[in-house]
């Protein structure tokens, strides 16, 4: 609830930030968001605090430890992704000038917000996420198919998905 009320579906254009949600949502697929969050602090450490030049510098000897750290999800091919994705993220900052600027420009740079009566409602991906998947992919992403990429879409409010009676979504209608 804590994570809903303060983070997930309000806009965020810091890098750091944006590189730390684009894993935490590598690391959730085939999970619940739950066992995430409850892990977040240990991913955290684990991850240089989600710095993008130093998980981009990951060496195997990094890999390995991250292997046996029991406070995070241990899953070889995430890890490894996170690493590549690391190196993939530098590329677009330099790019584009910004990550921000570049997951942003899926929508136009604004949030795209969805009137939803209920969660079943909630798609689990969508042509933007389509577009954001096929090009990271392009550019070496791993683990970023177009669920992953709604999903980060939703959590760094790109897309407003909180459904119409939700507290959050009417304090935004405001």
């Amino acid at each position: 609830m804590e994570y809903h009320d303060k983070e997930w579906g309000t806009p965020l254009h810091d890098d750091q930030k944006l590189f730390e949600f684009l894993v935490l949502e590598s690391f959730q697929a085939g999970l619940s968001w739950y066992i995430v969050l409850k892990k977040r602090d240990n991913f955290r450490k684990a991850f240089a605090n989600f710095d993008a030049k130093k998980v981009a510098k990951f060496d195997k000897k990094k890999f390995d430890q991250l292997m046996q750290d029991t406070g995070i999800v241990r899953n070889r091919m995430k890890i490894e992704a996170a690493i590549n994705n690391a190196k993939c993220f530098l590329q677009i900052q330099k790019e584009f000038g910004s990550f921000d600027k570049y997951v942003w420009g899926f929508t136009g740079g604004k949030t795209i917000t969805n009137e939803r009566s209920s969660l079943k409602d909630v798609p689990a991906k969508t042509p933007e996420s389509d577009a954001m998947s096929k090009d990271m992919g392009k550019r070496g992403f791993k683990f970023r198919g177009s669920t992953i990429c709604y999903a980060f879409m939703q959590a760094v409010g790109i897309v407003d998905d909180h459904v119409d009676d939700c507290w959050k979504k009417n304090k935004k209608a405001k």
